[in-house]
């Protein structure tokens, strides 16, 4: 599988990514979870990552979208988190790429590459284009950042399909960080290493 960034947003988005195969995701790690626990208090406490998160509504506003009104799951996340509220418990492999976003501050995708058709693309979505979400009954992508295979859209940096979602059944898994254009390209880099070392130790 090859992932392909479309030139028309080349310069708005770059998409740093890695394929886990073979991966086992379970529906509970009780390691993961406390090392989950340990940094959502440290996210409580520490400053705002201010030009992370504005570099990923500026990569919302170029597309021409509110990230206020249709947030970055990154930010998303990091709201919940300063409210109060636990990291969702989805999985072994969700739950720790929630935990990566939560740090980094930037949009993950996390997909079973086993329900992904030939290679990828990272483009703008056409008129009309949608899919089912996970826990949402349609997600419009026209006008928007989206991945898509030879069977159309999967993914953006706020909501995936309940197609290529992943669950315990999943045995090779595609990851993917919505990095900004505008900030450093080691900041892609960074999160896919950081994610790559909690893979592999507690799910992998």
């Amino acid at each position: 599988m090859t992932l392909t960034v479309d030139p028309a947003v080349a310069g708005i988005v770059r998409a740093a990514w890695f394929v886990v195969d073979p991966v086992r995701v379970v529906l509970q790690d009780e390691a993961l979870e406390t090392s989950r626990r340990l940094a959502t208090a440290a996210v409580r406490i520490r400053p705002e990552p201010v030009d992370t998160i504005v570099g990923v509504r500026t990569m919302y506003k170029r597309m021409g979208i509110d990230p206020t009104k249709t947030r970055p799951s990154s930010e998303a996340l990091w709201r919940r988190v300063r409210r109060g509220d636990e990291l969702p418990k989805i999985n072994s492999l969700v739950d720790i790429i929630n935990w990566c976003s939560l740090e980094t501050q930037l949009p993950f995708g996390l997909y079973d590459l086993g329900r992904i058709q030939g290679d990828v693309t990272l483009r703008i979505g056409r008129d009309g284009e949608e899919y089912e979400g996970i826990r949402k009954a349609v997600v419009h992508v026209g006008g928007r950042l989206t991945l898509a295979d030879e069977i159309g859209p999967f993914g953006n940096p706020t909501s995936d399909s309940a197609r290529t979602m992943v669950t315990t059944a999943t045995t090779r898994a595609l990851v993917v960080v919505f990095a900004p254009a505008g900030l450093p390209e080691a900041i892609g880099q960074q999160a896919v290493q950081l994610t790559r070392e909690r893979i592999e130790r507690p799910a992998g």
